[in-house]
């Protein structure tokens, strides 16, 4: 079976502390509990989650949904975006598992990025590991109006945007990656086909902006 990996990197930098961690928290759970109502995902998809503040951890393994289990999230610290970048180059290198002439591997890891500040580290670093690594699509979202989407915008070309970092809001958006993964989990199941592009997902709801 060839595995679709999802890597959902989450700013757990201090000024996420109150609503916005707990939001970040819950919605991982909802994502979970909704995916695992999709015989699709079920099958396929397999979730890690890694945090960053002063430093990044990969707080939960690539696992299938079925074990899954959502990790605690504390919010303390600066933002290690770059760092994250850095540690999700070397997962993708030792957790997913690569097409040669006798094995069909994984497909290509989907990528959730949510951040509601900007980089305290060296993120060009992490870009360029990033880069050497094969990936599928890269989401990268702005928390709030404290967030840099123009350092986003050079991580990936699909920037998406939230106003504000109360729980509705962050949870609209989780509830928009849980659609997203589905999606991914039917087309390669189904037409054995990747997700390239914004106009293979879901369209967004109301509270998640496309950032142009």
């Amino acid at each position: 079976m060839r595995r679709l990996p999802v890597y959902l990197l989450i700013d757990t930098s201090g000024s996420m502390s109150g609503e916005p961690i707990e939001a970040a928290k819950n919605g991982v759970q909802v994502l979970v509990s909704t995916l695992r109502q999709d015989p699709y995902a079920l099958e396929t998809a397999f979730l890690s989650v890694i945090t960053f503040d002063s430093t990044a951890k990969q707080v939960s393994p690539l696992t299938e949904l079925a074990t899954f289990q959502p990790p605690n999230l504390v919010a303390t610290g600066t933002t290690a975006l770059g760092d994250a970048l850095k540690l999700l180059a070397q997962k993708i290198g030792s957790e997913v598992i690569t097409t040669t002439a006798e094995v069909k591997g994984d497909w290509k890891p989907l990528i959730f990025i949510m951040t509601d500040g900007e980089p305290t580290d060296d993120w060009k670093k992490g870009v360029d590991a990033l880069q050497k690594v094969k990936t599928g699509i890269i989401v990268a979202c702005a928390a709030g109006p404290s967030a840099n989407t123009s350092i986003l915008k050079q991580i990936t070309n699909i920037v998406v945007q939230l106003d504000t970092t109360d729980s509705a809001t962050i949870k609209a958006f989780f509830k928009w990656v849980s659609a997203s993964i589905s999606t991914g989990s039917q087309k390669v199941d189904s037409g054995q086909k990747e997700i390239v592009g914004l106009d293979d997902l879901p369209p967004p709801p109301p509270e998640v902006n496309v950032v142009m």
